[in-house]
């Protein structure tokens, strides 16, 4: 892990210092705003997300971003700021109405702590992004003087082959060739010379592992010789927590560990890189598929790339929950709105949360080991759903899913489930649904799939009776018989008929239209069948 960088990807302590005026300049007035003005002696050291549960620490010179804040009433706040003044804090970062602005604006003037406003546009994963970018920028040790001409992912890529001693190149997360060195005498290959060529990174079986393995991982990793490739040293590029693509350069000195000094410079060329990248994110200019995109690629499960998890910041070990939403008869406008009320909820507590609306509902992926956490990530939800878009939103929680190509079984799944509990209406089932939920109503919608496909698995007796109006009753009374378990009196009662009337019409089951109940595993099939046509 990147000295200065903590686990959370945000830049801490030690590392370059400036004012917070210059950062809240740099980052401009369409993404922040100052309430309390910062004074040009405010140095700002690092940046650290809070949440609002926890005890502030120690936080001298620490810009503390704090994503939960929008529901706390202003004493809440008053007290959060007056804390984060009393640990030394640079100051603190909310996003708000601009109504509550006068009110954050006496707080700040109280704890002489200055609040920064966060446009509500910017999600707080591209903040610390934007943040770390450049803070980075003011440590000359890592940075430097930056070429900023027209061309200077070429310049970056040309002085690591000069140091390597092989080809470099610089991708994006599409796996696009962005830029390639150009030195005399470097070793190439046959896999890099096409890439150039194409300005596409080849297919190859590798491909997919290693890039996760890349993508994950918080040092330069050296791939060894394999058939007529040459060892490699890759290293992904990121702002912050935010990956960019990834640099791969060819090593001349053969399959040695890599050594400090090569660490380092793919780390100097990894942060120049990704300044370069984030401001083509920032000006819209990147040709890298935004994260919107890369969840409708897991969602129909076409053309992965087996990278998408580490792309959106999920651990696949730990695995990813979706959430299938919609709400009966909303057209494209309230689809739209409850996908927004979603992420906007969702990010204060899970900042790797994506979120799109696709095909009449919305869909919601995040990291969660299990169904029970993301249905305590749900919950919430509804309350604030029913009052901003309105009553009877139903949501599917499905997963975890551990790999790229399991988000569309999950999302079949997620369909099912909703389309289920639409048809099942049963209020035992609740707004929030699963497999463990409803798998009574899954297995007997499968089961009539599967009459319906075979039909040698039916019951001609059982086909027969249901197609006539005059022996419906008798079907009725079968049902209803195997649903008491065979007890005569429980039947009559549910149906209002008479003990004597149930015997004769099971009766006539039997002996007249040949259903045949005598042995345990005769009631299963006829139940599962009945039970099917009765859906």
């Amino acid at each position: 892990m990147d000295a200065g960088i903590s686990p959370s990807g945000v830049l801490r302590g030690n590392g370059p210092r400036v004012t917070l005026a210059e950062l809240v300049e740099q980052l401009g007035p369409r993404t922040a705003t100052p309430i309390g003005a910062p004074g040009t002696g405010v140095m700002v050291s690092g940046t650290e997300f809070i949440d609002i549960v926890d005890e502030l620490t120690d936080a001298p010179g620490t810009l503390l971003l704090a994503p939960s804040t929008a529901s706390l009433s202003t004493a809440r706040l008053a007290a959060i700021a007056a804390a984060a003044a009393e640990q030394g804090a640079a100051g603190l970062a909310v996003k708000c109405s601009a109504e509550r602005v006068p009110a954050l604006a006496a707080i700040a003037d109280a704890t002489g702590l200055t609040i920064v406003r966060i446009a509500d546009r910017i999600s707080w994963r591209l903040l610390d992004a934007q943040l770390t970018h450049l803070l980075g920028e003011a440590d000359s040790s890592i940075a430097g003087p930056q070429d900023r001409g027209a061309e200077p992912l070429f310049a970056i890529a040309n002085e690591l082959a000069e140091f390597f001693g092989g080809s470099v190149a610089i991708e994006d997360l599409s796996r696009n060739i962005l830029a390639y060195s150009s030195v005399p005498g470097q070793v190439i290959d046959a896999l890099r010379t096409h890439g150039i060529l194409a300005r596409q990174v080849p297919a190859s079986p590798y491909n997919d592992d290693q890039y996760r393995t890349v993508l994950r991982s918080d040092r330069p990793i050296k791939y060894p010789r394999l058939g007529d490739e040459e060892p490699r040293v890759a290293f992904a590029i990121r702002a912050g927590a935010l990956p960019l693509g990834s640099i791969w350069a060819i090593d001349a000195s053969g399959e040695a560990p890599t050594t400090p000094e090569q660490e380092e410079r793919m780390r100097r060329a990894s942060a120049l890189a990704g300044a370069h990248l984030l401001d083509d994110l920032r000006a819209h200019a990147t040709n890298q598929r935004p994260r919107e995109d890369r969840l409708r690629t897991l969602l129909t499960g076409i053309e992965l790339t087996g990278t998408e998890f580490a792309e959106l910041g999920i651990d696949e070990e730990r695995g990813a929950a979706l959430l299938g939403m919609e709400v009966p008869g909303a057209g494209p406008t309230a689809i739209a709105q409850l996908r927004s009320t979603v992420i906007r909820h969702l990010v204060l507590h899970r900042p790797d949360a994506v979120a799109v609306a696709h095909r009449g509902r919305v869909y919601a992926l995040f990291a969660a080991g299990s169904v029970d956490e993301a249905v305590r990530s749900a919950e919430p939800l509804l309350p604030l759903v029913d009052r901003l878009v309105g009553d009877g939103v139903r949501i599917a929680v499905a997963g975890p899913a551990h790999r790229s190509g399991d988000v569309a079984g999950a999302r079949e799944l997620a369909d099912r489930l909703l389309e289920t509990a639409a048809r099942a209406a049963d209020p035992r089932s609740g707004r929030i649904v699963t497999a463990a939920g409803l798998r009574p109503q899954l297995v007997v919608e499968r089961a009539a799939e599967l009459f319906a496909a075979a039909p040698e698995l039916r019951d001609p007796a059982i086909d027969a009776l249901d197609e006539h109006e005059a022996t419906a009753a008798i079907a009725e009374t079968v049902l209803t018989w195997l649903e008491c378990f065979g007890n005569v009196a429980q039947t009559a009662d549910r149906l209002g008929v008479h003990e004597n009337t149930v015997r004769h019409r099971l009766r006539r089951a039997g002996e007249a239209h040949g259903l045949r109940l005598e042995h345990p595993d005769d009631r299963l099939a006829a139940w599962l069948q009945l039970r099917a046509l009765a859906r």
